[in-house]
C-alpha cells in the first residue's frame, strides 16, 4: 500500500508563513531605522543652519552647578556626565526602594481587604479609594507641604531616644560607620537573603509534594541573622556606628535623608500601592472558591489558605499588572522635579539652561527610562514564566 506524499515546500520560499513574517519584521525594522537617521539628520542640519550646537561633546566639560543630594561624591567642577549620571543614581534609588515599599504595601493592604475584621477591611478599602483618586502629582506637593511646613523647625526636631530626628531639615537615623568591617557584614546579610530564599522555595516545593508544611519564618530569619554573625566575626567585629548628633546649626553624623526625597518616596509609595492592592485584591478573587474549601477540608487555618493555596495561585494574574504598576512607578519618580529633588530630569534640566544642548539632554532621559523600564519588564517577564514552568 502506498502512501500519498505531501508536496515538499522550500523553507524559505514567499508561500512560507514563517518566511513571509520574517520579511516584514525586516522590512518594517529598516522603515523604523530610516526614520530616526531621518529625525536626527534634519534635526542636526536645522540647528547647525541656525548656529546651534550640537553633539554629546557636551558631557565631558565642567558641570558648574552643585547637586544638593548625591549617592557619590561629586563636584561642581566635574563634568556634566558625572553629574547626569549622579541623576541616574537618584531615580535608581526611588525607583527600587519605591518598588520593594509599594510591594510589601500593597500586598498588606490587598490582602486586608478580605480581612474578617471589619475595621481592617473598611481602612484598607479607604486607603486605595483615597490614594488612588487623587493625582500623584498633587499628592506629592501635599506631602511636601507636611514635610516644610508641619514638621517642627531643626531646633524642635522630633526625636526618638536621640538616636532618630524629623524635622523640617529630613530624617536622619544612625548607620554603621564606613570600613572595610561592615561591608563583610553586608555581604553576610546578602548571602543570609538568598540562603533564605532557596530555604522557603524548597519548603513550598516539599509542601506540594508531601503536603508537609516547613518553617517559612524562623529558618529563614535564623540563616539571615546567622550569615551576618559570621560575615561581621570575618569583618573583625567592627562596632563603630556613626550616630547623629544635635549640634547648634545641624546634625551631625548618621544617615540622613532630605526632604525632597522623603516627599518623593512616600508619595509615589502610597499611591502606586493602592493600584497594587486592586492588583492583589483582583488575583486573590481569580482563585476558585473550592480551592478555599478544599483547604479548609484539610484543616488548613485561613493564615495558611492564603499563605500557601490562594497566593501561588493568584500570581499568574497578579504579575503581569504589578509589572504595569513598577513602571508607572519609575517614570512617575520624574515628577521629583516639582519639589526640587535632583533626579535624572532635574539634572538634565540644569544642563539644558547652562549648556543648550536640548536635544542630547531630552535624548538622555529618554534613553534612562527606557532602559529601566526594559530591565524591569525583562526581570518580571523572567519571573513569570518561571512561576509558569513551576506551576506545569
Amino acid at each position: 500500500m502506498t502512501h500519498p506524499t505531501h508536496p515538499t515546500t522550500n523553507r524559505w520560499s514567499l508561500n512560507s508563513r514563517a518566511t513571509r513574517g520574517l520579511l516584514f519584521q525586516a522590512i518594517a525594522l529598516v522603515l523604523v531605522a530610516l526614520g530616526i537617521w531621518f529625525l536626527a539628520h534634519n534635526t542636526q542640519t536645522n540647528m547647525a543652519a541656525r548656529g546651534i550646537p550640537s553633539g554629546f561633546d557636551f558631557l565631558s566639560t565642567p558641570a558648574g552647578f552643585d547637586i544638593g543630594q548625591t549617592m557619590i561624591p561629586y563636584d561642581p567642577s566635574e563634568s556634566y556626565g558625572k553629574a547626569i549620571w549622579v541623576g541616574v543614581l537618584n531615580t535608581l534609588k526611588v525607583a527600587i526602594l519605591g518598588i520593594i515599599l509599594t510591594t510589601i504595601l500593597g500586598v498588606l493592604v490587598g490582602v486586608g481587604r478580605f480581612s474578617r475584621n471589619g475595621l481592617i477591611r473598611g481602612l484598607c478599602y479607604g486607603y486605595v479609594e483615597l490614594f488612588r483618586n487623587v493625582p500623584v502629582l498633587l499628592q506629592l506637593l501635599m506631602w511636601y507641604i507636611f514635610m516644610v511646613e508641619i514638621l517642627p523647625p531643626f531646633a524642635n526636631a522630633w526625636s526618638l531616644w536621640d538616636l532618630f530626628y524629623l524635622s523640617k531639615d529630613g530624617f536622619t537615623m544612625p548607620i554603621p560607620a564606613r570600613g572595610v568591617g561592615w561591608s563583610w557584614v553586608y555581604w553576610g546579610l546578602l548571602g543570609g537573603l538568598a540562603a533564605a530564599v532557596i530555604w522557603r522555595q524548597r519548603m513550598f516545593k516539599r509542601f506540594e509534594q508531601t503536603g508537609q508544611e516547613g518553617d517559612m519564618v524562623w529558618v529563614p530569619l535564623a540563616l539571615v541573622v546567622v550569615l551576618g554573625l559570621v560575615g561581621w566575626l570575618v569583618g573583625g567585629m567592627p562596632t563603630e556606628w556613626s550616630v547623629p548628633e544635635k549640634q547648634t546649626f545641624m546634625i551631625d553624623g548618621g544617615y540622613s535623608a532630605t526632604p525632597e526625597f522623603l516627599t518623593v518616596l512616600i508619595g509615589l509609595v502610597t499611591y502606586t500601592a493602592a493600584f497594587v492592592a486592586e492588583v492583589v485584591r483582583s488575583g486573590i478573587q481569580s482563585v476558585s472558591h473550592g480551592q478555599t474549601e478544599a483547604a479548609s477540608a484539610l484543616g488548613l487555618t485561613p493564615r495558611q489558605t492564603m499563605k500557601l493555596v490562594i497566593l501561588p495561585q493568584a500570581l499568574r494574574v497578579i504579575i503581569p499588572p504589578m509589572t504595569n504598576q513598577y513602571l508607572n512607578l519609575t517614570k512617575n519618580s520624574s515628577l521629583a522635579v516639582a519639589v526640587g529633588y535632583p533626579d535624572v530630569v532635574s539634572v538634565a534640566n540644569t544642563a539644558i539652561n547652562q549648556s543648550g544642548r536640548a536635544v542630547e539632554c531630552i535624548a538622555i532621559i529618554m534613553l534612562v527610562y527606557l532602559s529601566t523600564s526594559l530591565t524591569t519588564s525583562v526581570f518580571m517577564n523572567w519571573y513569570n514564566a518561571r512561576k509558569a514552568i513551576k506551576e506545569r
